[in-house]
């Protein structure tokens, strides 16, 4: 028996035991129990797709209430300092493309981070600050997603610089951590 029916059996069983529950609250029930296999059936198919990259800590992937978000740190997509996808992050999200590029309904967001590291003098001109770098590198994971099939109206490019941090960028491992490409796919819950 598979895993949305036994919700949906459990859900109809607490249902009943509890009296009555009006239709609407039991269709609210069993669209719940639908959301929770489609994020679970998202983070499974990833998963699956990115299995070295995740045990080489070089991606991760979690389930959120409303989102499914997938973490990749910046050198498995671009050179040092680059905001161009080298061949390693071509082979690397031509891996997640087909599956978000089944998505319907779903708002996908790829989002660019830096480390607090000034950006240094051969880029200065290009990018005045690890702002521009983070956006330029979210916006090149777009344009490379879009073009192997996922929908553009489907997608999103921010870059938020060093403002988010997730680990201290007083050590290389931190910063190396700051470094990174999410990409969350949002609307799976609701």
């Amino acid at each position: 028996m598979s895993q949305k029916v036994l919700v949906v059996a459990a859900l109809a069983a607490s249902a009943l035991a509890a009296a009555c529950v009006s239709e609407q609250t039991y269709k609210a029930e069993v669209q719940q129990a639908d959301m929770y296999q489609q994020k679970s059936a998202l983070y499974e198919a990833l998963n699956a797709k990115l299995q070295t990259e995740i045990n080489a800590d070089q991606a991760q992937i979690r389930q959120l209430q409303n989102e499914v978000r997938l973490t990749l740190i910046d050198e498995i997509l671009f050179p040092e300092g680059g905001w161009q996808i080298h061949r390693k992050g071509e082979e690397t999200l031509s891996k997640v493309a087909p599956t978000l590029s089944t998505l319907k309904g779903k708002r996908i967001v790829v989002e660019g981070f830096t480390d607090n590291v000034p950006i240094g003098p051969a880029l200065k001109a290009r990018f005045p600050s690890n702002w521009e770098l983070s956006s330029a590198r979210a916006s090149d994971v777009v344009r490379f997603l879009v073009a192997r099939g996922v929908p553009p109206g489907s997608l999103a490019a921010e870059g938020f610089g060093d403002s988010r941090p997730v680990a201290s960028n007083d050590t290389p491992q931190g910063r190396a951590k700051n470094r990174r490409v999410e990409i969350v796919i949002s609307g799976v819950d609701q």
